[in-house]
């Protein structure tokens, strides 16, 4: 199921008289294409004079990316408005999933045969979903390693990135040799993009796959 935000509207209305006593205002609601997250209680914050945090301007935003049975998205929802609860009556436990959070889920789920939990791991086709599968430029590194492994990375295109990582893995003295491809390719659009020391290794299968289509940089 895809979430609408007719669908996340109707369910905060259903859930908030039935779970919350009717006591939060609707805030606004908004559908995203999110992929690092399946819902979220945004808000602003501000330190009053006396040092304390206000919290204020919720809102709710539940992506759209994942194709998710009904139960886990009334679940995503309930969870937000779980967070955007406190944040209005007892901001002193924001943010976070605090003592009280886990206290008001564990009531939920027990009165109402929920399943809501503090963070929702995705399957893997789940985690496919979340992959922007258009083409983007990208500098891989394939990095083979002195213990004969080989692996990736995705460098900012960027000479002085490419230079940087080139100059760190190899001072690092587990590296045999780097070499440097320019691709378009969706596939390595799921690897980070940095010129950060780190190595990434798919399967060499899967991996074949892609890099003899890309063009020497």
């Amino acid at each position: 199921m895809i979430p609408t935000i007719e669908y996340v509207q109707q369910k905060f209305r259903e859930f908030n008289v039935t779970m919350f006593d009717g006591r939060l205002p609707e805030p606004p609601i908004s559908i995203t294409n999110a992929k690092t997250y399946l819902g979220v209680c945004a808000f602003r914050k501000h330190r009053k004079w006396h040092g304390r945090l206000e919290y204020s301007d919720f809102k709710i935003r539940i992506s759209r990316r994942f194709d998710l049975p009904q139960n886990e998205i009334d679940d995503t929802i309930i969870h937000e408005m779980i967070h955007y609860y406190i944040g209005l009556f007892s901001p002193a436990d924001m943010p976070g999933h605090s003592p009280l959070f886990r206290k008001m889920m564990a009531d939920i789920n027990e009165r109402f045969g929920r399943h809501i939990s503090v963070s929702h791991r995705l399957s893997k086709e789940q985690q496919e979903q979340a992959i922007d599968n258009r083409p983007k430029k990208h500098v891989v590194a394939s990095v083979v390693l002195k213990d004969g492994r080989t692996g990736i990375k995705v460098i900012p295109c960027m000479e002085r990135h490419i230079r940087r990582y080139r100059r760190g893995m190899m001072a690092s003295g587990k590296v045999s040799s780097i070499e440097f491809f320019e691709t378009t390719d969706p596939f390595f659009n799921r690897f980070p993009s940095s010129s950060a020391f780190t190595v990434y290794f798919p399967d060499p299968d899967v991996l074949a796959q892609h890099l003899p289509d890309s063009s020497r940089e």
